[in-house]
């Protein structure tokens, strides 16, 4: 799998440019530098292109060429800046410009109203947020300074990094196509993700705080509407159910050693908003340890500390019940719950259910 360092585009920057472009501007975030390519570029793109990781899941085959490079080159150098219909290429460096991390691809469509948008990084700078970091001044700029409507990323579907890097930017899955890609002889399904200013609004006004106060609050006809509108990014979806696939199973619960689970399950509400999810199966004669079933909290509401918040709640709870632990399991990957759990306490028990690794966690 590639990672982060790697999102497909729909295809290569073309030669000859046909409309004036529009001069660019470099733009500078905390870490980066972000500059039209320069001739002295073409071998960095080249070696990066030639890194099996950074190719995998891309719009190119191996070996990319010189001659390859050259002939993107020779368009993309011809513009000063992007072009309506026309791919074109933004270098992403160091502050002092003498180190190159990788690019991002650019394309403006329906006169410059919509902006599709891609990335690559040298495998040797991954991990370190460049890319999200990159494409999230990349957007503002677009949407802030160009006018630009709509952005849009197309990337493969095993492409887990790269979709959890344009999630972090705000954008949100709009669907799959199915074999609509080709790569050489591979045909594939491609992801589609897009954003408007409405949703960039939204993204950029999201709280970014802890906040003050964090309760789990029973469902009722009044605010179950609000609690199945819940949702994480696309990515998370692997690991956490949808809420409504929660109601279902709450409402039909599994039948476990001959006896059907009972679940508990609350909404998550921080300083007075309905923000996630919980649900656990009580403890029984059948099933003597609490288990915790399903944890959820909103996109919009990720990473300001409420995830461990609600552990503390549900242990609380777990406590009520005269529980001596609680148990949860967690499948492995990008995007995987299992971090938290770990840091929190549970410890794994060696037992694989499912596919899930099995965590338990001591309340006495």
């Amino acid at each position: 799998m590639a990672g982060p360092g790697s999102m497909s585009t729909a295809s290569s920057p073309r030669c000859a440019p046909a409309e004036p472009s529009v001069s660019f501007t470099p733009l500078h975030t905390e870490r980066l530098l972000l500059r039209p390519p320069r001739a002295t570029d073409l071998d960095a793109l080249i070696e990066r292109r030639n890194e099996p990781e950074v190719a995998a899941l891309q719009t190119w085959t191996l070996p990319y060429s010189r001659a390859q490079a050259a002939q993107l080159f020779e368009g993309v150098l011809a513009m000063d800046g992007p072009q309506t219909d026309e791919w074109w290429m933004l270098t992403i460096a160091d502050h002092d410009d003498t180190v190159v991390y990788g690019d991002l691809a650019l394309r403006l469509t329906w006169d410059g109203r919509t902006a599709e948008i891609g990335y690559t990084l040298a495998r040797a700078h991954w991990g370190q947020g460049y890319a999200t970091e990159a494409s999230a001044a990349l957007i503002e700029h677009l949407l802030e300074d160009l006018d630009v409507q709509r952005i849009e990323a197309m990337l493969h579907p095993a492409n887990t990094a790269s979709a959890r890097v344009i999630e972090r930017c705000g954008l949100l899955y709009e669907g799959r196509t199915r074999g609509s890609f080709w790569v050489g002889d591979e045909q594939t399904d491609d992801l589609l993700y897009g954003m408007l200013r409405t949703d960039w609004d939204e993204w950029r006004g999201r709280p970014r705080t802890p906040p003050d106060q964090v309760e789990l609050v029973e469902i009722t006809p009044d605010n179950a509407s609000a609690v199945s509108r819940l949702r994480t990014h696309h990515s998370q979806q692997a690991f956490v159910s949808p809420v409504i696939d929660s109601f279902a199973d709450a409402l039909i619960p599994e039948i476990i050693d001959g006896a059907p689970v009972v679940p508990w399950y609350r909404t998550v509400r921080a300083d007075g908003e309905i923000v996630g999810f919980v649900m656990v199966a009580e403890p029984t004669s059948h099933h003597p340890d609490p288990y915790l079933w399903r944890l959820l909290i909103d996109r919009l509401h990720q990473r300001r500390g409420i995830g461990t918040r609600v552990l503390d709640l549900v242990v609380d709870q777990c406590r009520s019940w005269k529980s001596v632990a609680l148990d949860t399991s967690w499948e492995e990957g990008h995007g995987s719950p299992g971090p938290l759990y770990l840091a929190y306490g549970f410890a794994p028990t060696g037992r694989i259910i499912d596919g899930e690794t099995e965590g338990r966690l001591e309340l006495t």
